[in-house]
């Protein structure tokens, strides 16, 4: 399976900020959607991630001055992402060796998606449970 069926199978919206946002901004989004992360957009194009990761490193340098700060100050530009093709299982691989929760599915260029390492686990779970349950039918007609 890939990324692509991964997010046809959801009809979830793709949050996003921007890096002229104020930490204050992105963390409400953070907390009123109730999510992880945020890709940081440049128009279609991502120039980073903002997490809850980030929150915390920032809080710890800026102290009560951190909400005032802007997301491009502390988001990760590092950006890994996937495209389209990537298969889930290559993607979980690449997210559990980087040490990543999130990864934003490009296309052209363009931000087409946002998935987590909960969604790849989700299918890799449902993905067990149908070939489990495959096997008990063919076990049983035998």
């Amino acid at each position: 399976m890939t990324i692509e069926s991964i997010l046809q199978a959801r009809s979830d919206e793709i949050y996003s900020c921007t890096a002229d946002m104020s930490v204050s901004q992105a963390v409400e989004i953070l907390a009123e959607k109730r999510i992880g992360a945020l890709p940081v957009l440049d128009g279609d194009h991502v120039a980073g991630i903002f997490s809850e990761r980030d929150v915390l490193h920032c809080v710890r340098r800026y102290g009560h001055e951190a909400m005032a700060k802007h997301v491009r100050d502390v988001m990760t530009a590092d950006v890994i992402s996937v495209d389209l093709g990537k298969s889930a299982i290559g993607a979980l691989s690449l997210m559990t060796k980087r040490r990543i929760r999130h990864l934003p599915v490009v296309e052209d260029g363009k931000l087409v998606g946002f998935v987590s390492i909960g969604d790849l686990v989700k299918y890799r779970i449902d993905k067990i449970e149908n070939e489990a349950a495959a096997m008990r039918d063919y076990i049983q007609s035998a």
